[in-house]
């Protein structure tokens, strides 16, 4: 039981550090591959501070990967299942924002 709460206690804290959107662009801008800071400022057009204090705290929490090359760093997911239960969660709230709609033009009527 004790290892149970422990790998409770783990999985909240990886929920914690993915529940921020801009975290979550992060994931999604990294699912085709690895990206450099530049590349990863570029498509989610915030400060380049900003980026990279999302980025250490996801590769911190072992979420993230990240390589040197030269002046640049490159980043990618560590685990593909990260991806996964990403993906997973969206066709979830996409399915349950189907119901709300349907729900909402039921009571429209």
């Amino acid at each position: 039981m004790a290892k149970d709460k422990t790998l409770f206690e783990l999985q909240a804290e990886v929920c914690k550090t993915i529940a921020s959107p801009k975290r979550l662009e992060i994931i999604s801008a990294l699912k085709e591959g690895e990206k450099s800071v530049t590349e990863l400022v570029e498509i989610l057009g915030v400060p380049k501070a900003n980026v990279s204090q999302h980025l250490a705290m996801m590769r911190h929490k072992g979420i993230l990967k990240a390589r040197r090359e030269g002046v640049n760093i490159y980043y990618s997911i560590s685990n593909q299942k990260v991806i996964d239960a990403c993906n997973l969660m969206r066709e979830v709230l996409t399915e349950m924002m189907r119901e709300r709609r349907k729900l909402a033009k039921l009571v429209e009527m």
